[in-house]
């Protein structure tokens, strides 16, 4: 037994557990006296919880003495370890895992330690300091090489200031062990935008299409700018044109950079309208 390592039960399990896992992760081991398994189990997680020292409790419970929170928690064999962060619970395994895995187990429930400094880049980039930002996240990757959260946050910015190629380099990491994919495939989306249209004069270009209304190349620019600008209606009205002049005009470029738009809008709720009418646009013009 260690301050880290407790027993619980019905009585004492809203506390010493759903509660306790708002301020660090309670791992609960579901136990019984008469379980061979669970006796091997049990010094491996007293001897972790101490280890770690407050990163994680261990709460014991005995599911003889607790059937009802057993069933409720659905334990079907033991030992049955389940994790719970803030109130919920998160994962769990069943058996006695050798020690490495369970220190895996357990290192996956805990914050990263680049956590505080992504969070102030993330309080920089609200005050619009994208410079201090992005040194702090380069200062999260030295903590925390492979955090994903971090490294998105880090291409957003490098796109933001037109850095295409440090954001593709991280983009391109991160293309097939990515868990975050929806936040991935709009960022590609964007920085496809901002490759196409940075630096492009949307004056001059509504003037070429002015004069000739046939000037795709025209029409794709602008799409591309009027979308960095956020004028996501017309952007997509200029694509649709180029799809009903000529569907397969530069290898069906304008049919794939709306599929790219509507990747980039999807998890916006205020978007969803525009996007199901121009999916349903699109969709009749191909057909």
């Amino acid at each position: 037994m260690n301050a880290f390592s407790l027993d619980v039960g019905s009585t004492d399990f809203q506390e010493k557990v759903l509660a306790a896992s708002h301020q660090a992760p309670v791992l609960v081991d579901f136990w019984a006296e008469w379980c061979a398994p669970c006796r091997i189990l049990k010094p491996i997680l007293e001897k972790l919880a101490a280890e770690y020292g407050g990163r994680f409790i261990l709460a014991k419970l005995n599911s003889d003495q607790n059937q009802e929170l057993a069933a409720r928690y659905g334990v079907r064999g033991i030992p049955n370890v389940k994790a719970f962060v803030d109130g919920q619970m998160v994962d769990e395994f069943t058996g006695a895992l050798p020690e490495a895995q369970i220190r895996a187990f357990i290192d996956g429930l805990l914050p990263s330690p680049a956590e505080p400094l992504r969070l102030a880049a993330r309080e920089a980039r609200a005050r619009g300091d994208a410079d201090v930002a992005g040194s702090l996240l380069t200062d999260a990757l030295q903590l925390d090489p492979a955090n994903e959260t971090v490294l998105l946050d880090l291409a957003e910015i490098h796109i933001d200031a037109h850095r295409i190629d440090a954001a593709r380099t991280i983009l391109d990491v991160l293309e097939h062990r990515a868990k975050e994919t929806a936040r991935l495939g709009a960022l590609q989306a964007r920085l496809k935008l901002v490759a196409a249209g940075a630096g492009a004069d949307p004056a001059a270009l509504a003037a070429r299409i002015a004069a000739h209304a046939g000037d795709l190349d025209a029409r794709l620019q602008l799409a591309h700018v009027l979308a960095l600008a956020h004028d996501y209606r017309p952007a997509l009205e200029q694509l649709l044109e180029i799809v009903r002049r000529d569907r397969q005009w530069q290898d069906q470029a304008a049919r794939k950079t709306m599929l790219d738009l509507f990747t980039l809008l999807g998890g916006n709720a205020q978007y969803d309208d525009l996007v199901r009418e121009f999916r349903i646009q699109l969709a009749r013009t191909l057909n």
